[in-house]
């Protein structure tokens, strides 16, 4: 399993937007699908949305589908996920994984994530 590191949350109003990145540390994901999961304390992780390893294919979550986009650059060995019209329900902290299939959300090393807090 190849250690994530990720970045780009903040503090922004409901409505707002922020763009996520995820970058592999000490090997590379550019050959799996990566999927994006958040966590809010007391509940469990879930998966919002993935991306097959050529880009191809993307899954999200209901909630998210069209406010959010993930895409990935193999080339720069990166994922994104571009949030749109953000609502309150979606503060969390945001991690990325792989490799990455549609319902896998067990891995042995999670990243730091990083924090997305949006207010009404």
């Amino acid at each position: 399993q190849v250690h994530v590191v990720e970045s780009g949350g903040g503090l922004v109003q409901a409505g707002g937007s922020l763009r996520l990145s995820c970058a592999a540390s000490g090997g590379t994901f550019s050959n799996v699908g990566v999927g994006w999961f958040r966590q809010v304390p007391g509940m469990e992780r879930e998966a919002v949305a993935g991306i097959s390893r050529s880009g191809d294919n993307t899954y999200y979550i209901g909630s998210v589908k069209g406010r959010f986009t993930i895409s990935r650059n193999n080339a720069e060995n990166m994922v994104y996920l571009q949030m749109n019209s953000l609502e309150p329900e979606d503060t969390a902290v945001y991690y990325c994984n792989a490799p990455w299939r549609p319902g896998k959300t067990r891995y042995d090393y999670w990243g730091q994530g990083t924090q997305v807090t949006v207010s009404s």
